[in-house]
């Protein structure tokens, strides 16, 4: 069993490592900030052995230069975005062997919040950087509504028990925005109780499940006659297919 642990960078990311516990190595995902990456690795004797890149955006990829040279490790990340230093450049695939102390990760291809954005799933666990959220997903920054709801289907097709380990720390803001769109959902209410209860403790709302997500987030459920019909009202207009739905859901939650 792999040990993954978040640590909180700036005012809400979450660089996550995966860490394998007989051997102690390590792999980091998104580090935006460097010093609390050294700082926690220093302070439980870890041994990095790559980093690992969803997508371009600063708040994920600062600390690479720093890390880079501190621990003389590669970096695997997006063939098609600018990653600094990086060593291999990936698009999807099955079969990613990084080290002999980790199992064979797989690789999707999620663009939409930029052109170019990847994650990566091992045994169960999908690191997707800023394409999904607790109760939500990202913004448009890059790509297109059609490639990021299309990124989402791929994501909502993987087992339920899938865990989301996302890059922010969003899913309370994000649930204010689903119980608008769905105020008959219970489940969405009972969400919104046991996530105000963990950030009161102090603890990440994540990971969370997908089947949860699969409950609870509006862009997951374009296809849900409540969901059709929160957007229409909000469009006013028909909306013809999923795609149609979500691009307007996306777009009335930039103005929620």
């Amino acid at each position: 069993m792999l040990n993954i642990q978040a640590v909180p960078a700036f005012n809400d990311n979450y660089i996550w490592f995966i860490q394998e516990p007989n051997s102690r190595k390590l792999l980091i995902v998104d580090p935006g900030d460097a010093k609390p990456v050294i700082e926690a690795i220093e302070q439980q004797q870890l041994n990095p052995v790559a980093l690992l890149i969803t997508h371009h955006h600063s708040d994920h990829i600062a600390g690479i230069k720093e890390l880079v040279k501190h621990y003389d490790i590669p970096v695997y990340g997006p063939r098609y975005e600018a990653i600094p230093s990086l060593t291999y450049p990936l698009t999807a695939c099955n079969d990613l062997k990084i080290d002999s102390a980790f199992p064979t990760l797989t690789v999707l291809d999620v663009p939409g919040h930029t052109n170019g954005h990847i994650a990566f799933l091992i045994e169960g666990n999908l690191f997707c950087g800023d394409t999904l959220f607790g109760a939500g997903c990202g913004r448009l920054l890059g790509g297109t509504a059609e490639q990021l709801h299309h990124s989402l289907q791929l994501i909502a097709s993987l087992p339920a028990q899938t865990m989301i380990f996302c890059a922010h720390e969003y899913t309370q803001a994000n649930l204010r925005f689903a119980t608008h769109v769905e105020p008959n959902n219970a489940q969405i209410r009972q969400r919104i109780v046991d996530t105000d209860a963990l950030v009161k403790k102090g603890k990440p709302s994540l990971p969370s499940l997908l089947s949860l997500e699969l409950k609870t987030n509006p862009f997951l459920r374009c296809q849900q006659p409540e969901v059709i019909q929160a957007t229409q009202q909000f469009s006013g207009q028909q909306l013809p297919s999923s795609v149609a739905v979500f691009t307007t859901l996306r777009s009335w939650k930039d103005q929620f």
